[in-house]
């Protein structure tokens, strides 16, 4: 009986989608960089952190207000359990597993074992409740328990808590922690030079310097002195002991050296990682962007003409280190990275933004696995695909590529207009430049719900100075040229239209609705 409750609550969590957006509100807010309201909740927490610090320090000599010992006792401690229990609640699902354990014993027809996912989940919570940063914000909640007053000390684990919402800080332990093995084995060798020097300077200065009564004041002696901090309380006093006061500080010099060197060495390995990073934190901000792998010929000359229409929401991925840094000395944003690998890609908001993605790489070859890629981490991604022949273009399209360019084709095919038709040639390429006062555009009806259901003769274009050129129906996607005048219009079509600027964004104005799902 107790079995069958607790499968039906498991399956009724499952499928309550209430419950599901509460927990990924939940996870957003905790765990998730990319989250836009993320940082006010961090801006939030720190404030909460500074103001129970400040508390603290303050009432070491001043005798605070009733109502703020309140709001730190209860208010900030509140708030801080309310999250502990939240990183915790949000850190695995109990009900999938069990939902996951029951479909298997139905399926292989055994019996289903309740303490199997449980097992599992508890592993997990446990894992969580013993890892540094679950221990640091569990003692930064101590200090609210009052009657023990050495507890208040705990209050200053609410700076480690800190660590959570300051990516600077995080940044720079990760640099450190690249550079673990070689800190590590300096930490032993200082030790180990520490307690011989301590052991050296008890033996001879024991029954010699009154200032060194016991085996800890030697070895903190030797701590301070290797450090070269010398605050001069303890200096030896027996030609030996200046001896090894000699050693000691030659070899401190030489180790401070030695962890500079670690740690410059570190921070000049990750520096150029850590840019990156922010570049696509940044980018990663905006509602749509453009994501530009390769930059050859054909990047440079879009970018040329181009970014600025996207005011910097656009990066440049390429793996040649040095066309990185001639697309920096451009002025452009732009990356040492692979796009072809899964985990560059995936580093972008492809669950929230609206991207676009064109592979424009000097190979068809990286051109297709880096469409499969994208396709492979998100079908919302537009692909547009740079090939250099027919056969390349179907294998783009069916790797999954929504549009695909083919540069040689269209340059040959505008050279032979050149010279068989000129005149042509010099309208297309005047239109296409922006070099007449007439343009092409697209309406989407998407984004202009107004014109969903009329026909094409009631937009009466030519009250407007426009010309209808095409139409996509978005059911078979099938471009139509000069479409006839009785069609109705559906949602998600797409007009192609021509005109001067100001008629086209006058039409767009009077017709533009957005329908919110």
């Amino acid at each position: 009986m107790f079995k069958k409750i607790i499968i039906k609550f498991a399956f009724f969590l499952n499928g309550s989608k209430s419950y599901k957006q509460i927990k990924e509100i939940a996870s957003n807010f905790l765990q998730n960089q990319d989250y836009h309201y993320k940082k006010y909740f961090d801006i939030f927490m720190i404030s909460l952190i500074v103001v129970s610090i400040t508390i603290l320090v303050y009432e070491v000599k001043h005798e605070v207000p009733k109502w703020v010992d309140f709001f730190d006792i209860y208010i900030v401690t509140f708030i801080f359990t309310m999250e502990y229990l939240a990183r915790l609640w949000v850190y695995n699902d109990w009900h999938l597993l069990v939902v996951k354990e029951y479909g298997e014993s139905q399926f292989l027809n055994r019996k289903f074992s309740l303490w199997k996912p449980t097992k599992i989940a508890l592993h997990g919570k446990i894992e969580y409740l013993f890892s540094p940063t679950a221990v640091i914000d569990l003692l930064a909640i101590l200090p609210a328990y009052r009657p023990l007053r050495v507890l208040r000390i705990f209050v200053l684990f609410r700076v480690f808590k800190l660590l959570r919402y300051t990516k600077s800080i995080n940044q720079f332990l990760s640099v450190l922690s690249s550079k673990k093995f070689e800190l590590f084995t300096l930490l032993f060798l200082l030790l180990f030079i520490t307690i011989t020097a301590g052991i050296a300077i008890y033996v001879f200065e024991q029954n010699q310097n009154d200032k060194i009564e016991s085996l800890f004041d030697a070895l903190y002696w030797a701590l301070i002195t290797i450090s070269t901090v010398g605050y001069g309380d303890i200096s030896p006093v027996t030609p030996e002991g200046r001896v090894v006061s000699m050693l000691i500080i030659v070899t401190g010099i030489a180790m401070i050296s030695f962890v500079t060197s670690v740690i410059v060495s570190a921070f000049s390995e990750k520096l150029t990682e850590l840019k990156e990073n922010r570049i696509i934190e940044d980018i990663n901000k905006n509602e749509e962007f453009m994501i530009i792998c390769g930059y050859g010929q054909m990047s440079h000359m879009f970018l040329k003409h181009y970014a600025s229409e996207y005011n910097r929401r656009y990066i440049v991925i390429e793996k040649d280190k040095e066309k990185v840094e001639e697309a920096i000395k451009e002025g452009y944003r732009a990356i040492n990275e692979d796009a072809s690998k899964h985990n560059v890609i995936s580093k972008f908001n492809t669950d929230y933004a609206k991207i676009t993605l064109l592979a424009l790489t000097g190979s068809d070859i990286a051109n297709i696995y880096i469409t499969l890629n994208a396709k492979a981490i998100s079908r919302k991604i537009r692909v547009i695909t740079r090939a250099s022949s027919d056969n390349i273009a179907k294998k783009c399209r069916l790797a999954g590529a929504d549009s695909v360019v083919m540069p040689t084709l269209i340059a040959n095919r505008m050279l032979f207009a050149a010279i068989t038709q000129p005149v042509m040639y010099k309208a297309i390429y005047a239109i296409l430049t922006g070099q007449h006062l007439a343009q092409l555009d697209e309406i989407n009806l998407t984004y202009h719900q107004k014109l969903v259901g009329k026909k094409l003769d009631e937009l009466n274009f030519k009250k407007y100075k426009l010309l209808c050129i095409g139409l996509q129906i978005s059911a078979s996607g099938e471009f139509i040229f000069n479409p006839p005048m009785r069609l109705h219009l559906q949602e998600e079509d797409i007009l192609l239209i021509m005109g001067r600027k100001v008629s086209i964004e006058h039409f767009k104005m009077l017709h533009k609705e957005i329908k919110y799902v």
